[in-house]
């Protein structure tokens, strides 16, 4: 959780004290300031968007939408993996849980034996389960966002950007409702029926659909007997557990959402130059 909270950190702090693109002829010093309190600067804006991602407070010091598509990035990263750092407000706890059981599961299924978490076992009626909790969240957002971009209705949202930043707009919305976070980039017009109704959608199902998978999930755990340590139980206090869980998160992040944020941050970072 520190690497992967270091690690976009670091991503937003490069993209937003850089001098944009856009700007680097004009010889301006201080980095991407639109949208920015002086009094805060890159830096302090930077660390609260950071912060703020990855809990359910949904305040924050700066305008997202001036954000550069990079910081973007990050911070949708971090909404859709379910504020999965340090576990969020809410069901940020379960989503750390999760993909704690899911990094067991496959490392049992790389070392040849039958995964254990804390004195459980992950059969695989546990690991439907947690199948069906990694899915719901790229179920709803994605399939709520491309209803967006398909329909008059959705696309009606977009008074200010159009493109690559319009559907990173739609994409941030659904994915703070689903995360119960809060945040927004201001360019998309969400007060609309529509829009009242999509996300009201995916804040049901972030809230209450996770919560009910994750509590069916510890009642087949607590029905469970709990077994004994020993030499052949797999460890999960050690560094390569925490690289099994890093590489588990970035890999379910990767196959779920990587082709959205293609669409997103990604190609409009490529068109804007880095």
């Amino acid at each position: 959780m520190v690497a992967l909270f270091v690690l976009g950190l670091a991503v937003c702090d490069w993209a937003e004290t850089a001098t944009p693109p856009q700007l680097a002829g004009l010889h301006l010093a201080g980095g991407n300031m639109e949208g920015k309190e002086v009094r805060f600067g890159a830096g302090d804006s930077v660390l609260t968007a950071v912060v703020t991602s990855n809990g359910s407070t949904g305040s924050y010091n700066s305008m997202y939408d001036s954000y550069r598509p990079q910081s973007v990035l990050v911070m949708l990263v971090y909404l859709l993996l379910g504020e999965v750092v340090f576990g969020g407000l809410g069901a940020g706890v379960y989503s750390m849980v999760i993909v704690a059981l899911l990094g067991v599961f496959l490392g049992g299924l790389m070392v040849g034996r039958t995964p254990e978490y804390l004195g459980k076992k992950v059969t695989s009626a546990e690991t439907q389960w947690i199948a069906l909790y990694m899915l719901l969240t790229p179920i709803v957002t994605l399939l709520l966002s491309s209803v967006a971009v398909a329909t008059r209705a959705g696309r009606a949202g977009l008074v200010t950007n159009t493109g690559p930043h319009g559907f990173s707009e739609i994409l941030f919305a659904y994915a703070s409702c689903m995360a119960n976070n809060g945040q927004a980039m201001a360019g998309l017009n969400a007060n609309t029926v529509f829009y009242n109704v999509t996300t009201v959608i995916a804040m049901l199902a972030g809230r209450f659909g996770l919560a009910a998978l994750a509590l069916a999930l510890a009642g087949r755990f607590a029905a469970q007997p709990r077994l004994e340590t020993t030499a052949g139980t797999f460890p999960n206090d050690t560094p390569t557990f925490g690289a099994l869980v890093f590489g588990t998160i970035v890999l379910v992040g990767a196959l779920c959402f990587f082709p959205a944020l293609a669409l997103g941050p990604v190609v409009e970072s490529l068109r804007h130059g880095l």
